[in-house]
């Protein structure tokens, strides 16, 4: 069993920066890939981005790529999510998720409760 806690969500303005952080439970967190998705109200959860267990290989939404950043620290039991030049249809509910490898949104096995992302125009 895997508990997700996100945090770092908040209101931005267009063109700003945040950082999400999530805080998974358990000795064995280097084993599971991690990642983040969001979710408009009124549409399905989509994928943002995903990173493996070591932290080798990351993966990203196009809608994204070259604005935010996955990382992870296995030390820490911590993932991170650094989203640069914020656009307003980044506005969404994040969540980070864990599953034993990396999948389609279907696959992730564990949810956190997510953290709103708001950016203003």
């Amino acid at each position: 069993q895997v508990q997700l806690v996100e945090s770092g969500g908040g209101l931005v303005q267009a063109g700003g920066s945040l950082r999400l952080s999530c805080a998974a439970s358990g000795r064995t967190f280097s084993s599971y890939a991690m990642g983040w998705f969001r979710q408009v109200p009124g549409k399905e959860r989509e994928f943002v981005a995903d990173i493996s267990g070591s932290g080798g290989r990351t993966y990203y939404a196009d809608s994204v790529k070259g604005r935010f950043t996955i990382s992870r620290d296995n030390a820490k039991n911590t993932v991170y999510l650094q989203m640069n030049s914020l656009k307003p249809e980044d506005t969404a509910v994040y969540y980070c998720a864990a599953n034993r490898f990396i999948g389609s949104i279907k696959d992730y096995q564990y949810w956190g409760q997510g953290t709103q992302v708001t950016v203003s125009s």
